[in-house]
């Protein structure tokens, strides 16, 4: 009955997972409609698929993580579209930035990490403490843009910035992998998810106070600055999440 339960909680995980992993597709829907970027920036995506490349190394190392490794396999493989999108539409001085921020972070910082855990990390379970533990602090880091957002919430006393579902979905997203880390008893699942679970908490807090507070006047690209900024909080859940 518990191993039961422990696969149900990992694929109810698993598919919101993915449902995080194409919450922007309406956002380039918009830039390959358009033919451009507009305002928007490349880094959150940039950093999620540097994320979701270091899961997918994590989960082929450990033995038993298949779920791991596919689930962020299908992530490496929609932010590497949104990445390209955006060396496709975006304007010159941008295009250079993310030409840059890719190669740095998704192939050089990926490639350096593979081969320093293979050459110079010694031992199998070391090796999958030091590949958690990198994970696990870079999931931690990106919880700036989310705390970024409820900054703005707070500034403004309006929710227009943060969008109900979107915060709905770092609730349950923060929850279920928490719970599914407590059956697997892993901490580097358990740490960067708990703290997921407890901003997911916090956005809901200050939507159920500002909900009813009048909206004020912004642009489109502002709205979705902001969905981009909790968009890669949820993101970098996935990855954490799953590495159980």
């Amino acid at each position: 009955m518990a191993s039961l339960t422990f696969v149900v909680v990992g694929v109810v995980g698993n598919i919101i997972s993915v449902f995080f992993f194409l919450s922007p597709l309406s956002t380039f829907c918009r830039i390959v409609r358009n033919r451009s970027t507009e305002e928007f920036e490349s880094f959150p995506y940039i950093s999620t698929l540097l994320n979701s490349a270091l899961w997918t190394y994590y989960g082929v190392t450990r033995p038993g993580s298949l779920m791991v490794a596919t689930i962020n396999g299908f992530g490496v493989a929609v932010e590497l579209i949104y990445v390209v999108l955006f060396l496709i539409f975006a304007p010159p001085r941008i295009r250079a930035k993310t030409g840059i921020l890719f190669g740095v972070l998704d192939v050089g910082f990926v490639a350096a990490t593979v081969v320093v855990t293979k050459l110079v990390v010694h031992g199998d379970q070391m090796r999958i403490n030091v590949i958690g533990l990198l994970c696990a602090g870079l999931n931690i880091i990106m919880y700036v843009s989310p705390l970024a957002a409820m900054k703005t919430v707070v500034r403004s006393k309006s929710v227009e910035y943060m969008p109900f579902l979107l915060s709905l979905f770092v609730f349950l997203n923060g929850a279920i992998w928490t719970l599914y880390a407590a059956l697997a008893k892993d901490i580097f699942l358990g740490v960067p998810n708990g703290i997921g679970l407890l901003l997911g908490i916090a956005q809901l807090l200050l939507y159920a106070i500002y909900c009813r507070k009048p909206k004020s006047s912004r642009t489109s690209s502002d709205e979705w600055k902001m969905r981009e900024s909790l968009i890669v909080s949820s993101s970098s859940n996935v990855g954490d999440q799953n590495q159980a």
